[in-house]
């Protein structure tokens, strides 16, 4: 019995790409390559960057300057590509209130897509996700480093928040990770943490990811630093950016990303694949030949920076694990 996973990394929808979407843009958010990368996967699981309604005003948060709100058709997009669960433990689901976060759940159920990691209250944001597939029993969590701000409470919606900057991981991650793994064939676990434009993992990134799979996480996943980091066989430190608007920074090049198809059985991980991606504002097709080129050469060098050793297999990246 094996599963295969699709992961995708921050997922962002509004600003302008809620205006393509509240305008009905005739060019597709995602290309049809995009969708078939995905097509065959037994789950799809992103993290979503944005609430998504038509409610609600920016919060008043001290340095915060980005808000990001996608129109209600969001949901019906996400669920047209085949993701079937989103994280929404970011620094970005509360940025329109409660009551757009609350809509957030409510219309991406609606269109069948499951969320971990925010609710109304905190004992809502932290609970697993148990689903089966591949005949495999597999949890999931979700949770946040930042911002504290967000984090939900006994008779508050926000996010799953946990402090990982200290030394320890909060008792309440590493004990929802070992309950669950009683319960569970495999347990997956995404975080958003760490600082932006980053191209390897920081040194709380690293204890934290540690701390989850001595816990028995079968599968970190890692997103905020809107690059990719290197990888190793449990931990995945940053998958990247999926969609956005955001401005390119001309040596990370933060437009060339990685669609990820992470392949486990009863053991653990048996194959991690990456399929190179490029976004263009507003839109994420496959990566050209050049493209594919600097992100093969990027990935193989901060992969071996970790002791992975990364092969191709047409264009795509490709490491098979050892029993």
């Amino acid at each position: 019995m094996a599963v295969t996973i699709a992961l995708a990394g921050d997922t962002m929808l509004g600003r302008g790409v809620a205006e393509r979407l509240a305008h009905r843009h005739p060019r597709p958010l995602f290309t049809p390559a995009v969708h078939r990368a995905v097509a065959d996967a037994d789950l799809f699981l992103l993290n979503l960057e944005c609430c998504v309604s038509d409610r609600g005003a920016p919060v008043n948060l001290s340095g915060k300057a980005f808000f990001f709100r996608a129109p209600p058709r969001a949901a019906d997009v996400l669920a047209g590509l085949g993701v079937d669960a989103v994280s929404l433990a970011n620094n970005h689901a509360l940025d329109f209130g409660p009551e757009a976060l609350l809509d957030t759940r409510d219309l991406l159920g609606r269109a069948g897509i499951r969320v971990i990691g925010a609710g109304a209250t905190a004992r809502e944001a932290r609970a697993p996700l148990i689903t089966e597939r591949g005949g495999l029993r597999l949890g999931l969590l979700a949770a946040t480093d930042h911002p504290a701000e967000y984090a939900a409470d006994t008779d508050r919606a926000g996010v799953a928040y946990a402090d990982l900057w200290s030394q320890e991981v909060p008792d309440w991650l590493v004990d929802a990770v070992r309950t669950l793994s009683d319960d569970a064939d495999l347990v997956l676990v995404s975080v958003h943490w760490g600082p932006n434009m980053t191209t390897r993992p920081v040194p709380h990134v690293r204890r934290a990811a540690a701390a989850l799979t001595a816990a028995g996480a079968d599968l970190v996943i890692g997103h905020s630093a809107h690059v990719f980091h290197g990888f190793t066989r449990e931990v995945l430190f940053d998958l990247g950016d999926f969609i956005d608007d955001y401005a390119v920074h001309a040596d990370l090049r933060n437009d060339l990303g990685l669609l990820w198809l992470v392949t486990l059985d009863a053991s653990g991980v048996r194959r991690t694949e990456a399929v190179p991606i490029a976004l263009d504002c507003c839109h994420t097709r496959l990566a050209d030949e050049a493209e594919r080129v600097r992100t093969a050469d990027r990935l193989t060098r901060v992969c071996a920076e970790l002791g992975t050793r990364v092969g191709t297999q047409g264009d795509r990246l490709v490491v098979l694990w050892p029993r």
